[in-house]
């Protein structure tokens, strides 16, 4: 399984990286056409994309090593790692354009001449990029990678802003002013996707609670083996990529034995490792 989600995490990094070279190639090409910083914003952008790809691919080589002595839950955790250095360089590119769009307009130097091939560049980079975001979260999605995900969400942002600048050259011709503020709307759009992949990223880092749907699944598993309510409660949960750690404390009657009450918390556990692919602990107390 490990095979699979890290083969297809190299695919989806791989063809982005080549497709947004090309996408990248023709959309500077144009913006220079037409002296469009929306467009040249845009493409970098697009150019953005072919980096954040690198760090998904170099974050599932290293993610997907074995857990060693000095690691022993993996080395997940740097593929969120990769997903946080994807947000910092969108930041960044955002900031750039954001301020050279502000500097156009407040010099009136804004003089786009925009021709047939940065329309036909424009739609094209519409309908790849879309594509390639659909392709990339549902990728994502199926093998639980943040990383991946992020890359989708940068995709469909570089999509949204090419969709605005599509705009911007039909109605450039009417209104001086339209590509520095294309520039200003699309350096936001990058703005928007950066914090919401740090977010998706930092989260796990720092700690997260369960997903109420797991704890209901959790819940279901122990009522179905114990078969009474056990008082579910301090629980804890860890990822480490694709490796998951969940620890929980259960109350059981004081008359139980030590051997049935450490069975029946070990039935849990692998019945939880089984069906929900997570290691669990247990933490067994008396019912006074």
């Amino acid at each position: 399984m490990e095979k699979k989600i890290k083969l297809l995490g190299y695919i989806e990094g791989i063809v982005s990286i080549l497709i947004n070279i090309g996408l990248f190639i023709i959309k500077f090409t144009a913006g220079i056409m037409a002296n469009s910083v929306a467009l040249i914003a845009d493409a970098w952008h697009t150019l953005s994309d072919s980096i954040t790809s690198i760090v998904v691919v170099a974050g599932f080589k290293f993610a997907s090593k074995p857990a060693d002595e000095e690691h022993p839950f993996g080395h997940g955790r740097i593929e969120l790692i990769g997903a946080i250095i994807i947000g910092i360089l969108l930041c960044v590119v955002g900031f750039n354009f954001f301020a050279e769009s502000l500097i156009r307009l407040k010099n009136k130097e804004i003089k786009v001449t925009y021709n047939t091939f940065a329309i036909i560049a424009t739609i094209i980079s519409v309908v790849v990029k879309e594509a390639l975001a659909q392709f990339a979260l549902i990728i994502g999605k199926k093998v639980d990678s943040k990383s991946i995900i992020a890359d989708g969400w940068h995709h469909r942002s570089d999509a949204i802003s090419s969709i605005i600048i599509l705009i911007g050259i039909f109605f450039g011709k009417h209104f001086w002013w339209i590509d520095g503020v294309l520039g200003i709307l699309v350096a936001l759009f990058i703005f928007y996707t950066a914090f919401d992949i740090l977010k998706g990223a930092i989260n796990p880092l720092i700690g997260e609670i369960p997903d109420p749907d797991l704890i209901e699944k959790i819940r279901s598993i122990i009522k179905t083996i114990i078969k009474k309510d056990v008082h579910l409660h301090h629980i804890h949960f860890h990822r480490y990529g694709y490796h998951k750690e969940i620890t929980f404390h259960i109350k059981l009657p004081a008359d139980m034995s030590l051997f049935e009450a450490h069975e029946l918390a070990n039935k849990v556990e692998k019945t939880i490792e089984s069906e929900l692919k997570i290691f669990a602990t247990i933490h067994m107390e008396p019912i006074k």
